[in-house]
């Protein structure tokens, strides 16, 4: 009678892990533009190098812009003279127009001249401001902290506020994103899951895999998953948050992403060596059945996890399945059940006396 080594099955509350495949992509990126027309001066900053919010980078030959605001100054002082001189004679016609010494209309041009020299100042006021904001501009500042590119323009170059391609770009790699692809038959299936209620939400925490194989240290976390469906992969994108403070890993990386979505509250692991394949593709179990028979059963198992598969029909807890011994076991056979990794007790035959069951 052959030994028959069977594990005791039951219920555990299991992860279930996807593996997706992504790219990484800037956390942001900020493209340097010009916003006044004129020629670069100077470049002041170090290709490939980190580069912080509101530092210059470019300086435009100001020159232009420096006499354009001591234009707008001047103006500025011309205007301010005529209104105090308009002020001041509608102030003495005031008096006068009272007591009918001037015609009232002398007295209301006075004042109305009064009021548009105000006005005249106030212009030349937001002249002054603009013309200042413009020679601002001549210094080109980085908008964001990150790490800058290769410069697209020298200098000496001429540049314009209204070019279509930029100094230089920006980008901010720590954090960094990932944008994992999954198919929406795959989410779909995961989201009715969820609402029958055998498995339950899992944490965000993702896992990664770099191009060579190695794994990244880090986990980063899932921030969101895009609201609509691309029509032309059939794929859901989903975003992922990871530190990034080495520079590891660099926009345009192709990575492999690994994350549980959900956990199953009830499943069944069956050990890999317990389950069998017929030529047909079933999976199938050696079961201790009544009478210490062996029974064989099919089963649905269409994934493992770990050194085990998932099985989620055929069985239930408290099974007992073979899993040493099923090299000399044939359904319907008589078997003797023990422990699996209990020693062999010799009853078996002298093969088995001697050595582990088969």
């Amino acid at each position: 009678m052959p030994e028959a080594g069977f594990v005791v099955l039951k219920t555990e509350t299991v992860p279930l892990f996807v593996e997706l495949a992504g790219r990484t992509t800037a956390f942001e990126t900020s493209e340097v533009r010009p916003q006044v027309s004129g020629v670069i001066k100077s470049r002041q900053f170090t290709e490939g190098s980190i580069v912080k919010a509101g530092q210059t980078l470019y300086q435009i030959d100001p020159s232009l812009y420096q006499a354009a605001v001591n234009q707008a100054n001047a103006n500025l002082v011309n205007a301010e003279a005529n209104r105090e001189a308009a002020e001041a004679r509608a102030a003495r016609y005031k008096p006068l127009a009272e007591i009918e010494a001037v015609a009232k209309q002398d007295y209301t041009d006075a004042a109305a001249t009064a009021k548009q020299a105000a006005a005249g100042v106030a212009q030349n006021r937001a002249n002054l401001e603009t013309a200042r904001i413009n020679l601002a501009f001549t210094r080109v500042p980085a908008p964001i902290t990150g790490r800058i590119g290769r410069s697209l323009f020298t200098t000496g170059a001429l540049v314009t506020s209204n070019q279509a391609e930029p100094l230089a770009t920006i980008q901010r790699l720590d954090p960094i994103y990932v944008d994992i692809q999954q198919s929406s038959a795959e989410l779909l299936a995961l989201r009715r899951s969820l609402a029958s209620g055998g498995v339950i939400p899992s944490s965000t925490e993702v896992r990664l895999q770099l191009e060579d194989g190695s794994d990244y240290p880090a986990a980063g976390k899932l921030e969101f998953a895009e609201a609509m469906v691309d029509p032309t992969t059939g794929t859901v994108t989903l975003r992922a948050r990871f530190p990034n403070p080495s520079g590891l890993l660099l926009p345009g990386m192709y990575v492999r992403a690994r994350l549980s979505q959900a956990t199953t509250r009830d499943a069944i692991l069956v050990p890999q060596q317990g389950v069998s394949r017929t030529p047909r593709g079933e999976a199938t179990v050696m079961l201790v059945g009544p009478g210490n028979k062996a029974i064989q059963q099919k089963v649905t198992a269409d994934r493992t996890i770990g050194d085990k598969w998932l099985v989620t029909a055929g069985l239930k807890a408290g099974d007992r399945v073979i899993i040493e011994g099923l090299g000399k076991i044939r359904p319907d056979q008589t078997i003797q059940p023990v422990p699996a990794g209990s020693p062999p007790t010799g009853k078996a035959g002298g093969s088995a006396a001697k050595g582990k069951r088969g």
